[in-house]
């Protein structure tokens, strides 16, 4: 593999995880909200698992404070790993090991104030460097026959340019997203003209939503470091990318996939339901108990 080709491979992933998650309070006043757990693994967990199925193998979280039970997460467990072993209980311990495997490096930076997802970003630039990388949102636990980001990945190997994934929304729900439009180049990717944060629904461009998944060019930093503060005085990542679109094609990609928002209660309900329906031990006893409700 020659040195730029090598160079232009997704192996960093930034997860912003400085929020201080008030919508699931009191459950996260002393826990972070990445560290909810959907049936048997915190949120993080699936987000981490979801970028080393597509390759990446450096992930680093931007934190804030009260988030050290992430770092103590992804850390060797020595004391657990010794008791299970002498218990004998090698499955468990292959759970544990398999939270972090040998190759995989996690990096932490702090975000010492939320000043918005675009500043969250900056916050890891020196370690990104001039790669592109990846950002996953954790509140987003997205599930696909292939990862979603590793469509994503596949879609960046043959396009070389930024990426960020779609989902067509209801026009009501415009304001909880970007949205972005543009001009079809197949049926999954779209060159993208338009990037808006947040938009009323009678001003949206379309009604194709940014989900919580973004591979992106290095350039997209200088523009992030460039740009006035946006919506609600946040350094937008929103308005990096549409900075960077007047330098770079960016392409949306309708994903193939289910997207849960756990940043809210309902989503984060039914993740947990679904995602217990669908787990091979748990699923078929659990697919008799909500049959057997009287709802």
């Amino acid at each position: 593999m020659s040195n730029d080709s090598k160079s232009m491979r997704v192996n960093k992933a930034i997860f912003p995880v400085a929020g201080l998650g008030t919508r699931f309070l009191p459950a996260t006043k002393a826990q972070p909200k990445e560290m909810l757990p959907v049936v048997d693994k915190p949120l993080i967990q699936y987000a981490v698992e979801e970028a080393y199925a597509a390759g990446v193998r450096e992930m680093i979280f931007v934190t804030g404070r009260h988030k050290r039970p992430i770092e103590d997460h992804f850390d060797m467990t020595f004391e657990l790993e010794v008791a299970l072993e002498q218990a004998g209980k090698q499955e468990l311990l292959e759970v544990v090991r398999s939270v972090k495997p040998d190759d995989m490096e996690c990096i932490y930076v702090r975000q010492a104030q939320a000043l918005g997802l675009g500043h969250a970003v900056l916050c890891a630039q020196r370690l990104i460097g001039r790669d592109p990388f990846a950002v996953l949102l954790a509140d987003d636990l997205m599930v696909g026959e292939k990862p979603i980001l590793k469509q994503m990945v596949e879609q960046f190997d043959e396009w070389r340019a930024s990426i960020l994934a779609v989902q067509e929304v209801p026009a009501e729900h415009t304001r909880r997203y970007g949205i972005v439009a543009g001009t079809a180049v197949n049926d999954k990717m779209m060159d993208v003209t338009r990037i808006v944060e947040k938009p009323a629904p009678e001003v949206a461009p379309s009604r194709l939503g940014v989900a919580g998944r973004y591979i992106l060019t290095p350039g997209v930093l200088d523009e992030i470091r460039n740009q006035p503060r946006g919506v609600g005085g946040e350094i937008q990542l929103t308005d990096g990318i549409a900075g960077l679109l007047r330098r770079e094609k960016v392409f949306a990609y309708t994903y193939e996939g289910k997207r849960y928002d756990c940043g809210s209660k309902e989503g984060f309900l039914q993740a947990n339901v679904e995602l217990a329906l669908a787990h091979p031990q748990l699923g078929p006893g659990f697919r008799d108990y909500l049959q057997g409700l009287k709802l």
